[in-house]
């Protein structure tokens, strides 16, 4: 491997290799992915995202953007410290996604009615609190959409006590495609540069949000979207949309 393998060019390339194979493989879990979320939102459910690390972007993707559906909000390890009381001190913690009981704590003060959809982005599928969200979530009833990456999490060994990955607890799956460790170009001497799980990751979000929306209108629904709020009356109308969902979904600057 030489310093010629490494570009911008070279990732250009490559990284829309990867989107097209994604785009024409996930055809099948895309459209089941469709049917939950329209289900999710026929039934007056919220789809709950959660994901930790650089996967809350995936999450940020989903859940309070413009062009993307209402109904929906986000889960992160900080609403330990923005709902749960704690101190801001505790996000200090490096290994905090290991810790035992912090899913459970997480899925509890965001109370879910039994209707939502859960959403779990996570490239390795392993960590702890992952499984944890994962198993709680299904204990309680929920369907599960997993965005993860297929090869990365068949690599490595499980994370969690019950020895079970995110994979093994979704109703449905989305392969990001990524590699082992993310990283897309290898470098010489070893090690590799430039993630790719964010742009597959957005690409399948996408995809899945536009099916969810085709098969809402087929079945005379309208779906419940998010005007930029950058455009004149798009504040205002988003707060009317919210009303709907009033002390279900959150929407904080952090």
């Amino acid at each position: 491997m030489s310093a010629e393998s490494v570009s911008a060019e070279i990732f250009a390339r490559e990284s829309l290799a990867v989107l097209q194979h994604v785009t024409a493989s996930s055809r099948d879990a895309v459209s089941r992915a469709a049917e939950l979320i329209a289900e999710c939102i026929r039934t007056d459910g919220v789809i709950q995202a959660f994901g930790t690390g650089h996967s809350q972007a995936m999450v940020l993707e989903l859940a309070g953007r413009a062009g993307g559906l209402v109904p929906t909000n986000r889960l992160s390890i900080a609403d330990l410290v923005l709902y749960g009381g704690d101190a801001p001190s505790v996000l200090d913690d490096p290994l905090l996604e290991r810790r035992a009981g912090v899913a459970d704590r997480l899925y509890d003060l965001a109370a879910p009615h039994s209707q939502d959809l859960f959403v779990i982005v996570s490239n390795s599928g392993v960590n702890k609190v992952i499984v944890e969200m994962a198993l709680r979530v299904k204990e309680r009833g929920h369907r599960l959409l997993a965005i993860t990456s297929l090869a990365h999490t068949h690599a490595v060994p499980a994370g969690h006590p019950s020895g079970k990955k995110l994979v093994d607890l979704a109703d449905v799956v989305l392969d990001n495609a990524a590699p082992r460790g993310d990283a897309l170009l290898e470098l010489p001497g070893g090690g590799a540069v430039c993630a790719l799980s964010t742009l597959t990751g957005a690409m399948l979000v996408q995809l899945t949000v536009a099916e969810a929306a085709a098969r809402l209108l087929a079945s005379g629904d309208r779906p419940p979207v998010y005007v930029s709020a950058n455009v004149p009356g798009g504040f205002e109308g988003n707060l009317e949309l919210e009303k709907r969902y009033e002390g279900r979904i959150r929407r904080t600057a952090s």
